[in-house]
């Protein structure tokens, strides 16, 4: 499956340092920062550093040393918001939108990390 990534897309220039932004954590294959139009007190975009447009792109094709560090930042994350249910935080909501029905805005795989309030249903019944 072909998958097209825009080099020029607002992640990637993050990632080349054209852009600033405000870093919680950084690793060999991970970054994790805070979102300029945040939805909720907490709101953090994890991304990994290769060229993935999706998801599935992402699961099909990095490497296991990536999925595993970027799995891991991930949880770390949720631990250092304090919003872990197992300890004693309020939950949180992961969001990963893809194409063009998942009204994706940035071509670059990330991931929403969305906590500290109540987040409401994630969709309205039909």
């Amino acid at each position: 499956m072909a998958y097209d990534y825009d080099d020029d897309n607002i992640f990637a220039k993050i990632l080349r340092g054209e852009i600033p932004n405000d870093t919680v954590t950084e690793t060999e294959h991970t970054l994790a920062f805070r979102d300029i139009r945040p939805q909720a007190p907490e709101h953090v975009l994890v991304i990994p550093k290769g060229k993935y447009v999706s998801h599935d792109h992402f699961a099909l094709e990095a490497s296991d040393a990536e999925i595993v560090d970027f799995i891991r930042v991930s949880g770390r994350i949720c631990a250092e918001l304090g919003v872990q249910p197992s300890e004693g935080g309020q939950g949180y909501r992961t969001i990963s939108n893809a194409g063009q029905h998942g009204i994706q805005e940035v071509p670059h795989y990330h991931l929403h990390i969305l906590g500290g309030r109540p987040l409401g249903r994630m969709l309205e019944p039909a």
